[in-house]
């Protein structure tokens, strides 16, 4: 008996040996794992960043990779290569929420990143950055021929008949967002001009008057610009950085800044899912930052972006023409208010579209 009970306590002593041992390992490893992949990078490793961004900013990403991949080499050893994708900005947003696993998401506005938070991709304040999270800045302007035979001055001579106007579907680009935010923004702050106060009817007017005159309503910003480019259309709403960019090159056009008009904000932030599951968060959080550097700022500048940085913004003061009246999305009410009011189901831009 006493046999018996000697082998069954051994037999639970042993177990319990067994469980804590197993009990200890788990912890350990648990320990062991880099919280949100913030290990130190090894020496000659080569890490993929990939970038999701709007059509706009690629030619200035390509810029600034190099830059950025001599930095990390120098400070960690670590070797960087960018897998990019572009596209307009609400297609790239739907791209990401639908699976296109990008570390970095780079787009034209703030419901675009936020329609990634909505789907559980991003779960920081990604506006708790530098800046608020905003790379880059511009403004709605028109692109006009040069010589300006059109005569066009304001959103007026946009609605006159016989003039072609361009910009994209709101619908697919955050570009066109902008665009369509700039004239109903203007037909409000005409209204208040007026009369003391907004007038949402005839914001909408304005805006039914210049989509009558649309040429075409291509996919993304660089889609409708390189259609202006093949002499398509009279007049262009586009980022004044798109035109400051073509006319530096020598394209034959002008810019044209109507009295009211939008003050845009282009933001970027990481996305966390993705960057944690490829394990990319540092490098990407640090490309993240260079974007802020007075490095990076002075190549969006050249391009004609508005620099977030006050002295970089300061040194290239000269090439912007300033608005009498600009506003910007809080005008409209914010960004929650203008997705449901402007863009939403059964919103001003369908009603508009359906010809109500």
């Amino acid at each position: 008996m006493k046999k018996k009970k000697h082998a069954s306590l051994l037999a639970s002593l042993t177990l319990i040996m067994s469980v804590f041992i197993s009990g200890c390992s788990s912890s350990s490893e648990a320990k062991t794992t880099p919280k949100n992949n913030k290990s130190a990078p090894k020496k000659n490793e080569t890490v993929t960043l990939t970038i999701g961004g709007y059509s706009t900013i690629k030619d200035e990403f390509e810029a600034i990779f190099p830059l950025f991949q001599k930095e990390w080499k120098e400070k960690t050893g670590q070797n960087v290569e960018f897998k990019e994708s572009y596209q307009g900005s609400g297609a790239q947003a739907r791209n990401i929420t639908n699976g296109f696993e990008a570390d970095i998401a780079a787009l034209s506005l703030e419901g675009d990143i936020d329609k990634i938070v909505k789907a559980g991709l991003i779960n920081h304040d990604w506006k708790n950055a530098p800046h608020g999270g905003i790379i880059t800045k511009s403004i709605a302007a028109f692109g006009v021929r040069e010589g300006n035979p059109k005569g066009i001055k304001d959103w007026s001579d946009l609605t006159k008949p016989g003039v072609q106007v361009l910009f994209p579907n709101p619908k697919t680009s955050g570009g066109a967002k902008w665009d369509v935010n700039a004239i109903y923004g203007a037909g409000l702050k005409i209204a208040e001009e007026k009369t003391g106060k907004q007038d949402p009817a005839q914001a909408k007017t304005l805006l039914t008057k210049i989509f009558k005159n649309v040429k075409t309503l291509d996919k993304s910003g660089e889609e409708s610009m390189a259609t202006f480019d093949k002499g398509v259309g009279d007049v262009i709403i586009t980022y004044e950085n798109e035109l400051i960019d073509r006319i530096k090159s020598q394209k034959k056009y002008e810019e044209v800044v109507p009295k009211y008009t939008t003050e845009i904000e282009n933001p970027a932030a990481v996305v966390d899912k993705y960057a944690d599951k490829h394990g990319t968060r540092r490098a990407a959080e640090a490309f993240l930052e260079f974007l802020w550097t007075p490095e990076a700022q002075k190549i969006f500048a050249e391009s004609g972006f508005r620099s977030v940085d006050s002295e970089v913004a300061k040194s290239f003061a000269d090439q912007y023409k300033q608005p009498g009246g600009l506003f910007d999305t809080s005008y409209l009410g914010g960004w929650a208010k203008a997705e449901k009011d402007i863009y939403g189901e059964g919103g001003v831009w369908d009603s508009i579209i359906a010809g109500n």
